[in-house]
């Protein structure tokens, strides 16, 4: 049962099970003009399915990405059913469409569809774990100093409410120089007897340094403590799911590195993860509403469970599938490949740049496709525009210090590098 029975719609065949789903895909809106077939072994194809400007160097494109053409296709296919026949299309597509995306979630990550929930945001995700994790008065969550606005104040706002306590623990000096001993070494000193989460990020947005998750986590086995992370900057860049990290939640949106629809994200928890973890927002699954107009059925999975129901931007979430399909027709390890290619190309260019400060680990085992470094007596407001004024799209990391941070997608080819290197020597 879908959402169709709390719209008093087909509600007696609904309160008997699922919503019956059209056997068949809706008919394609046409295809953005211009794409031309996807070759995923051909960059420049990978790069021809966006129409983000040619003469720009976009190294900006992980912090809002533009959407290759199979996403913009089903973007505009789902919208097109919505607005020629809104209850029509929802009812006959829903379950059948929210079926798909799990499932190719689920392929992407390497997980079950029934641990993962689906969010708007990475924020969302975030706000939603550390709000429904079982905490009482006293317990402590420990995470760090390096961890992004979400993570901190999703755990200060928890805080005020349930008077849990929340430490930062700082787990590298210099980001350039950082090592696997000592991010490990500080996290493990860092965890007390009361410590209950870990709250940590894989790659920080802060200095590009990406942590060391499958160590961290082995360092935490036997102290039976959660280990939550925020995916974001490596989700869609890196040849990782959760088996490979041996976290216990990964949260992410889907808008950035996987270049997925804007104003989508997920969450995936392991069993012993979600077993710790209470419901936030009523879920629209068919089986907590059956159990809600009391007919029995079972409660649903943690991730459906997990998972805030209302209305949403279906046609975006829906074209999340799309998505997964184009990343896993490339190849995760290619992608990732990929990314670190453009993204070493980049750092070797700015160390050699006299007077440019690199903070990001040159080696690949800690860093992803952020690349983040300081210009001396140059404000990074004006390092990126003037950057932007020689069309390259860099950013300022909205941290105290900030820098200057590129980032190198699948979008990149070796030209945007290349217009970088040559941008940032007149900064300096």
């Amino acid at each position: 049962m879908r959402r169709r029975s709390l719209l008093g719609v087909a509600a007696a065949a609904g309160l008997a099970g699922a919503a019956a789903a059209c056997e068949d895909e809706p008919a394609a809106a046409p295809a953005p003009a211009g794409a031309p077939p996807l070759i995923p072994t051909d960059w420049a194809s990978v790069r021809a399915q966006f129409t983000i400007g040619a003469d720009v160097a976009h190294l900006s494109t992980f912090v809002f990405a533009p959407h290759p053409a199979q996403v913009r296709a089903a973007i505009e296919r789902h919208r097109a059913g919505l607005d020629a026949d809104p209850i029509g299309y929802l009812h006959e597509n829903e379950a059948r469409l929210d079926e798909r995306v799990a499932t190719a979630a689920a392929g992407y990550l390497g997980a079950r569809p029934d641990e993962i929930a689906f969010t708007d945001s990475t924020t969302m995700g975030l706000g939603l774990l550390y709000s429904g994790l079982r905490l009482g008065r006293g317990d402590e969550v420990l995470t760090t100093e390096h961890d992004f606005y979400a993570t901190h104040e999703s755990l200060r706002l928890r805080a005020e409410r349930d008077g849990i306590t929340v430490r930062r623990a700082r787990l590298y000096a210099d980001p350039a120089t950082a090592s696997t001993d000592e991010i490990v070494g500080n996290l493990t000193r860092a965890v007390t007897g009361r410590t209950r989460v870990v709250a940590v990020t894989w790659v920080h947005s802060s200095t590009g340094v990406k942590l060391p998750i499958r160590a961290m986590a082995d360092a935490l086995r036997d102290r039976d403590v959660p280990l939550c992370v925020d995916a974001v900057h490596g989700f869609g860049a890196e040849d990782a799911g959760p088996a490979d990290l041996g976290c216990d939640f990964l949260v992410s949106g889907c808008h950035k590195w996987l270049l997925g629809p804007r104003g989508t994200g997920l969450v995936w928890g392991s069993a012993e993860g979600w077993a710790r973890f209470t419901p936030v927002i009523p879920t629209f699954d068919g089986r907590s509403i059956g159990a809600w107009l009391g007919f029995a059925g079972g409660a649903p999975p943690p991730g459906p469970a997990a998972t805030p129901g209302g209305y949403h931007s279906f046609e975006h979430r829906w074209a999340l599938a799309e998505a997964f399909d184009f990343h896993q027709a490339i190849g995760r390890e290619r992608v990732a490949g990929r990314t670190r290619e453009l993204a070493t190309a980049l750092k070797e260019g700015l160390a050699g740049i006299g007077g440019i400060t690199l903070a990001t680990p040159k080696s690949p085992e800690l860093s992803a496709g952020l690349v983040c470094c300081q210009v001396p007596d140059v404000s990074v407001d004006e390092a990126v525009a003037r950057l932007r004024g020689l069309k390259v799209v860099a950013s300022a990391t909205p941290y105290r210090p900030s820098l200057v941070r590129f980032g190198t997608t699948i979008v990149n080819r070796e030209a945007d590098v290349e217009a970088a290197l040559t941008a940032a020597r007149t900064l300096v």
